[in-house]
């Protein structure tokens, strides 16, 4: 039971992941870098701070804080504006520190007890935390990209008016299970 939930939570991240990318990939490189005001964040922004807390998170997670003494969160939301692939290496390299950790992760893990700011919980408990997290700012990070986009928006989803023609698309076919798939990708 617990691998199969390491590989869901793996699948979840995977699709976060992808949802971000494709919603950056439809902007330009100062799109990437627009605020729409002083207290809002930029997607550069958002990507700085996921990288930050992913590489913070998961670095040595087993035997040292979450909250390493090493990340500065303050910086990650300075508005400097970065290149692309700037901006893409920064979000690789937190992605892969994540994807490395979770590989680490043995099926008797999942109940040891890690700490964030010196609050300890179960690595289960801490894999659910960080998805929400993440989910909420690859959230953040659509939602500007739909405000910004110059062309014309590529649903991430089920574009608006399109519900039943996926749904009989969908229904039209065999049942199949998608669980457990190495990537996770929306069949269209």
């Amino acid at each position: 039971m617990s691998i199969n939930y390491l590989e869901s939570a793996k699948r979840q991240f995977k699709m976060y992941k992808q949802l971000g990318e494709k919603a950056m990939a439809q902007l330009d490189e100062q799109e990437l870098n627009w605020q729409a005001n002083e207290d809002s964040n930029s997607i550069a922004t958002i990507v700085k701070h996921l990288s930050g807390n992913m590489l913070s998170r998961w670095t040595d997670f087993l035997t040292t804080d979450g909250e390493k003494p090493w990340r500065l969160r303050d910086a990650e939301f300075d508005s400097d504006a970065i290149t692309r692939d700037q901006l893409m290496a920064i979000w690789e390299k937190g992605w892969q520190c994540l994807f490395d950790a979770l590989d680490s992760i043995t099926d008797d893990d999942l109940e040891r007890i890690i700490y964030i700011r010196n609050e300890g919980d179960t690595i289960l408990a801490n894999i659910n935390r960080q998805i929400s997290h993440y989910a909420y700012h690859v959230g953040q990070i659509v939602y500007a990209s739909k405000l910004r986009v110059k062309t014309e928006w590529q649903s991430l989803s089920i574009p608006r008016n399109k519900s039943n023609d996926y749904n009989n698309a969908k229904f039209a076919k065999d049942k199949e299970n998608r669980h457990f798939t190495d990537d996770w990708k929306e069949k269209k």
